[in-house]
C-alpha cells in the first residue's frame, strides 16, 4: 500500500492533515476525493478548505477536517466494516466513512439536517449509506452490532447502548467531557466485553441529545 509521502495530496492536505499525522492514505485519498464544500451552505463554501468548523443549520457545524481525519484513522478501517456514525449533521463524515468502510448507518437528530444530508449523501456516497432521523445516543439497534461507532457530537460518558451496539475486536471515537472541556477518546471493545481506552485529541463539539444533561426532542 502506497505511503502519504509516497504520493502527491493536494497542498491543503499535505499542510493540515499529513503534516499533524494523519498517515493512513486511505483516509487522506478519500478527503482528496470528496469535497466539504459540497457538504456546506453557499456562504461557507470559500473556507470549505480552511481547516476550521463551519456552521450548518439548527446551530450545528460540520468539524474541522483534522479532527474528522483524526476520527477515522483511529478507526483503521479496512473496506470491510459496517459502521455507526452518530450525528449525520451535513452527511460529510457519512460519505468519507463510504469511501472507507463497506456499510454506513447514519443517524441525526434534527428533522432538517436530516433531510437535507440524506439528499447530499445520496449524490456522493460510493458504500450503502442508510440514514435514520432519531435519537443518535440511542444508536441503531436493528442493524448491531457495528464494527466501528464514530460521533460527531459530545457525550459525558459513552451512551451505553452504543457500547452494547460495538462488536467485540470493534472500535469507537466519541468527544467527551463537558461544554468547555472535551477529549476526543478511542475506545475499544475487547473480547470480554471490557474496553481499552486512549485519549486522541483536546476537542470542542456540540452535545449529543438525549444523554444526560442535553434535550432529548427530536426536531
Amino acid at each position: 500500500m502506497d505511503r502519504p509521502h509516497e504520493q502527491t495530496w493536494p497542498p491543503w492536505i499535505a499542510q493540515q492533515l499529513v503534516r499533524r499525522g494523519i498517515h493512513d492514505p486511505r483516509v487522506l485519498r478519500a478527503f482528496a476525493e470528496v469535497p466539504r464544500s459540497d457538504f456546506v451552505g453557499d456562504a461557507e463554501r470559500a473556507q470549505a478548505l480552511v481547516d476550521s468548523p463551519l456552521p450548518i443549520d439548527c446551530n450545528q457545524t460540520v468539524s474541522q477536517p483534522y479532527v474528522i481525519a483524526l476520527s477515522l484513522q483511529a478507526l483503521r478501517l479496512k473496506d470491510t466494516e459496517r459502521v455507526l456514525d452518530v450525528g449525520t449533521g451535513s452527511g460529510f463524515q457519512a460519505v468519507l466513512l463510504s469511501h472507507l468502510a463497506r456499510e454506513v448507518f447514519s443517524v441525526e437528530v434534527h428533522m432538517r439536517l436530516f433531510t437535507h444530508a440524506r439528499l447530499a449523501i445520496e449524490r456522493r456516497a460510493r458504500a450503502p449509506v442508510h440514514t435514520r432521523h432519531a435519537n443518535g445516543a440511542l444508536g441503531w439497534p436493528e442493524a448491531a452490532p457495528f464494527d466501528a461507532i464514530v460521533a460527531g457530537c459530545f457525550a459525558q460518558e459513552p451512551p451505553p447502548a452504543l457500547l452494547h451496539q460495538l462488536a467485540p475486536g470493534g472500535r469507537m471515537v466519541i468527544p467527551l467531557g463537558n461544554s468547555q472541556s472535551q477529549t476526543l477518546i478511542l475506545l475499544e471493545k475487547l473480547p470480554d466485553g471490557s474496553f481499552k481506552r486512549g485519549a486522541l485529541e483536546q476537542v470542542i463539539f456540540v452535545p449529543m441529545l438525549g444523554v444526560k444533561g442535553s434535550s432529548s426532542a427530536l426536531g
